[in-house]
């Protein structure tokens, strides 16, 4: 039910910390995988150090880089089953401070790479006749805003994300390909280790999480193998909300 045998998984944001922990864990699991960055020598780093993997160049700001990502990964792979964008990112800006570079930067990397992401990832899918999964990351701020700090066109971006998820789930159904959302709190990250250097702010997120702490790689690889295994056949439109329970006390 959780294996990937056979499976072949496009990775953008692959060489991250959370795209890095899924794309390793997606090989344990027996899948062929492609990791995709800004970086071709991060992704093709990486690769070498995943047996069987590949690793490609992509700009989540140029859909035609998009594009030409997913054609080369599924070229590489002799095709594609599973999409696993883990593509995103924030800048902090309060809202009379927020700019339009900004916002539409937000847009474009958090939101609009996964419009087509998702369109490239299934003209692959729907060409090889056997089905599929695309899933998301999202976060827990798609449902929450964040109090105190300037959090405006992330909140935005991953609240559109759910209905985009929603929306393809229905449009893909006929070609049998599931899709679906995964929106974890802060992950314990390189990235996010700036919430450690404020004692304030880290108390805080860690007192408003009921089990206690962050959420880390493993809990996000986890989620990403149900969603792109056959345990998840009959699971389609879906956000699983990896927050530790924030979301049940607000």
């Amino acid at each position: 039910m959780f294996e990937l045998s056979g499976k072949r998984a496009f990775i953008p944001g692959g060489y991250g910390g959370i795209g890095e922990a899924i794309a390793r864990g997606f090989s344990a699991a027996g899948a062929v995988v492609t990791v995709a960055g800004r970086s071709e020598t991060k992704a093709a780093a990486l690769a070498r150090d995943i047996q069987g993997a590949h690793g490609v160049a992509m700009d989540a700001n140029d859909t035609a880089s998009i594009r030409t990502a997913v054609d080369a990964a599924a070229e590489r792979m002799g095709g594609l089953d599973i999409l696993m964008n883990c593509v995103g990112f924030n800048r902090e800006q309060k809202l009379a401070d927020v700019t339009e570079a900004t916002f539409d930067e937000l847009y474009r990397v958090n939101l609009r790479s996964a419009m087509f992401l998702a369109q490239a990832a299934l003209r692959h899918q729907v060409a090889g006749g056997r089905g599929g999964k695309q899933v998301h990351l999202l976060s827990v701020r798609s449902q929450l805003g964040m109090r105190d700090y300037g959090y405006s066109a992330y909140c935005a971006t991953k609240g559109a994300l759910v209905m985009l998820v929603k929306q393809h789930a229905l449009e893909c159904a006929p070609h049998n390909v599931q899709v679906n959302g995964i929106a974890p709190t802060v992950v314990l990250t390189p990235a996010a280790e700036k919430w450690k250097t404020d004692p304030g702010r880290w108390e805080a997120l860690l007192k408003r999480i009921p089990l206690g702490r962050v959420c880390e790689p493993k809990d996000v690889l986890g989620a990403a193998l149900y969603f792109s295994a056959p345990a998840s056949d009959f699971v389609t439109g879906q956000v699983l909300y990896l927050d530790g329970g924030i979301t049940a006390t607000q």
